[in-house]
């Protein structure tokens, strides 16, 4: 395997073409390397995601708990963090950094898809921009998230201080204020919260 470096700092592994990993290998790939966060692209190369700080790891639990509690009270669907994979309609192996995903869609699945990188995109995603990530890299993972099914995804970019929201219909808000209410429109119903960028 060829290794490059990106921009954002994480390490991408490039198989060579003869031998691409299926779905099996890299799960299995992945649970050898259980202190690796890996993702796979569409194009099946690997990506070594850094671990992130610890002040990021506390804002992104803090908006986990928010998605959580909205949940936990309308029963409506299924909270993931970012240690969980999903395999998306056009194979790329992604893990957000929260996820919700609708109950009748996710109860549809088999138990032993569910036990894996589940093949389906989330119907809610949220990224948070770390000192290690590309603004760019990670708008590209909002589009694929959406262009594969998502309904609505939101990107903090703590660093420039701006908000980014993608809705099915191809449009992408751009919100600039420190502090803002962010809706969860009719894929959250009745979510509001606070982020403060």
């Amino acid at each position: 395997m060829i290794a490059d470096i990106q921009t954002s700092d994480h390490l991408t592994l490039h198989p060579p073409r003869q031998h691409q990993f299926d779905d099996a290998y890299f799960f299995d790939l992945c649970q050898a390397n259980r202190d690796l966060r890996l993702e796979r692209d569409a194009d099946g190369n690997i990506i070594l995601m850094p671990p992130t700080g610890s002040e990021t790891g506390r804002y992104n639990a803090d908006l986990l708990i928010e998605v959580g509690i909205w949940n936990r009270k309308t029963k409506l669907g299924y909270v993931f963090d970012s240690s969980t994979c999903f395999t998306l309609p056009n194979s790329a192996v992604r893990s957000p950094d929260v996820a919700w995903i609708r109950k009748d869609r996710w109860e549809q699945l088999p138990e032993a898809k569910q036990e894996k990188f589940a093949p389906i995109c989330p119907d809610f995603v949220l990224e948070i921009r770390s000192k290690t990530d590309s603004l760019a890299t990670l708008k590209a993972k909002m589009e694929e998230y959406r262009d594969n099914g998502c309904q609505l995804g939101w990107l903090i970019d703590r660093i420039d201080q701006q908000l980014y929201i993608f809705r099915s219909d191809g449009s992408v808000e751009i919100r600039t204020e420190k502090s803002a209410v962010l809706s969860g429109e009719a894929v959250l119903p009745g979510f509001e919260m606070t982020i403060q960028s």
